[in-house]
């Protein structure tokens, strides 16, 4: 995992996370709180709300997210930018400030006037996006968003938001956002949860990760809390995605969420390094989509991944002749039975468990059904 200096802020595994305040200059953001016309109140809530409270980012919006709304055209931002320019220029606290656009004259034009970082809500669908952020050598977001200007945000399946973050390519300093919520219709809960429960895939690319979840429907629903009284279902996530290897935390709420990123940095999974001319590094992988994420990026055969992690399962309720049928098969099959009467411990790779199913002979209807049990949980 690549270190990326976002204006002299380091941002990676080696560092604590970082944490994204948000300022908005668009009269249509949901967010009334975060919504500034006049440079001077906003600069203000800068220093008092954002910085003083924690956060090492400030990025600044120029339009809504809201799906419902027209998409403002690049001349439209560009009027936009004079007031977010001037905010800079108000602020006295120190920390990066980035430009939430999906144009790269806006994000030229914010980089010339002082702007440290892009946050790109489209993902390079301007393919000259990279372009400005390389001359200017700034770190760039990059969310998932199909090849559309006017569509950010709007994929739906894991898959394909991992496929459309390759659009036109990384940058050196490139963070990438698997993109939470979105601008699409056709993008439900259920969507959001699967990308969450497996966020951990997107380390595949060697790039940190930023995340915005604060307050999102996917986890309002599961606590059944409304907007305002859904503080605590999102510090809870921030812990667990920054467990999971999220680095940058986009967040309204940054004192709170800077507290909830660090409990989970503190307690995160450590990734070994050796120093020395070869560097080593334990990666994060609990299942197979996560291993063939990170084979892709180093152009291996993904049918390793199979045979990349090891699943230990706890069998309870095995018969004398199921135990024996099963220890006759595992070694076989690659896998390893252990344990004695009151249990057993089933340990093996994803592809020698889904050899041992085939392998077991004379095995009860409840085995069979265990192993299919075992099958499914590895996939």
């Amino acid at each position: 995992m690549r270190t990326v200096d976002a204006a002299g802020l380091e941002i990676g595994d080696d560092r604590p996370p970082r944490i994204m305040g948000v300022l908005n200059v668009s009269k249509e953001s949901p967010y009334k709180p975060s919504v500034f016309n006049d440079p001077s109140e906003a600069a203000e809530y800068v220093d008092r709300e954002l910085i003083d409270e924690g956060a090492d980012i400030v990025d600044v919006g120029l339009e809504s997210a809201n799906k419902r709304l027209d998409v403002l055209s690049a001349e439209d931002e560009l009027d936009r930018l004079d007031t977010a320019l001037s905010v800079l220029d108000s602020v006295s606290g120190d920390a990066v400030f980035s430009i939430e656009t999906r144009y790269h004259e806006v994000a030229e034009a914010a980089l010339d006037g002082g702007f440290d970082m892009v946050n790109d809500i489209c993902g390079f669908a301007d393919p000259e996006m990279p372009r400005v952020c390389e001359e200017f050598d700034a770190a760039v977001g990059k969310m998932a968003s199909p090849p559309d200007l006017t569509r950010p945000g709007a994929i739906e399946e894991v898959d394909d938001i991992y496929d459309a973050l390759e659009l036109n390519g990384f940058t050196d300093k490139t963070i990438v956002d698997p993109a939470f919520g979105g601008w699409s219709e056709a993008k439900t809960l259920e969507h959001d949860r699967e990308t969450f429960d497996r966020l951990r895939e997107f380390r595949g690319y060697g790039y940190p990760i930023l995340v915005s979840i604060n307050r999102k429907n996917f986890l309002r629903d599961v606590a059944g809390r409304p907007t305002e009284e859904a503080l605590p279902v999102s510090l809870a996530a921030t812990s667990m995605a920054v467990e999971r290897g999220a680095h940058v935390v986009r967040t309204h709420d940054v004192r709170e969420t800077r507290d909830a990123a660090l409990i989970g940095h503190e307690f995160a999974r450590r990734r070994v390094r050796e120093p020395g001319d070869v560097s080593v590094e334990e990666l994060d992988v609990t299942t197979p989509g996560e291993a063939a994420r990170h084979l892709d990026r180093v152009g291996a055969n993904r049918e390793v991944a199979a045979e990349s992690v090891t699943r230990v399962f706890e069998l309870e309720g095995l018969g004398a002749d199921d135990r024996e049928a099963l220890a006759a098969a595992v070694g076989d099959a690659g896998a390893v039975l252990a344990g004695g009467d009151t249990g057993a411990l089933l340990v093996g790779t994803p592809a020698a468990l889904a050899r041992l199913s085939a392998l077991v002979t004379d095995a009860s209807d409840a085995l069979e059904a265990a192993l299919e049990t075992v099958e499914r949980a590895t996939r």
